[in-house]
């Protein structure tokens, strides 16, 4: 009798851990499943063939093109997503324009960081062209910056290439890390 108690309480402690094991390893997939069917983002707005203008006292001051537009905006770190590229006309205060065009881009609302990849070209009103893969505009600086190869055609037809440079969004400061190029004195 106290044999028959003994193993009908040890089978029963036994029936109890397996039950317990069984539960918690189901618990354990049931949350991989779950991770696995989750988005990790999904935006909160989606725009096709956007073109927008940036006004500032009545003056037009930017145009933004592009064939798609991905809101993030409710992520941990909202940003506005670009993925089939952008045309950009800017404005200077003589109405002067000058263009910004790459194959993707993505701009960080807590950092006021842009990120433009694939043919990235800016082309001034006075006919300087900057062109490569990968470019970074940092808005509350209005300081431009790349680690990647480029290369600067002036309006005389000098160039200076090489990887890493960053410079002013007007052109007028540049610093290289190891540039080559020509230099043509305009007369």
């Amino acid at each position: 009798m106290v044999m028959k108690t003994l193993l009908k309480n040890g089978l029963g402690i036994i029936v109890m851990v397996f039950a317990v094991t069984v539960f918690f390893s189901c618990e354990s997939n049931f949350k991989e499943v779950q991770r696995i069917n989750s988005v990790a983002f999904a935006p909160s707005g989606e725009a096709d063939t956007v073109d927008l203008k940036y006004t500032d006292s009545g003056k037009v001051k930017a145009i933004l093109v592009s064939p798609k537009m991905l809101d993030y905006s409710n992520a941990k770190y909202p940003f506005t997503e670009f993925p089939k590229g952008i045309h950009v006309t800017l404005f200077d205060d003589d109405q002067k324009k000058s263009y910004v065009d790459a194959d993707y881009a993505i701009t960080y609302a807590k950092t006021d960081i842009i990120d433009l990849q694939g043919n990235v070209k800016i082309t001034s009103s006075d006919g300087k062209l900057l062109q490569t893969e990968q470019l970074y505009y940092d808005q509350k600086n209005e300081w431009f910056f790349t680690e990647k190869q480029f290369k600067y055609t002036d309006e005389a037809g000098g160039y200076l290439e090489g990887p890493g440079v960053d410079f002013s969004k007007d052109f007028k400061v540049f610093n290289m890390q190891n540039s080559r190029g020509e230099v043509t004195k305009l007369e």
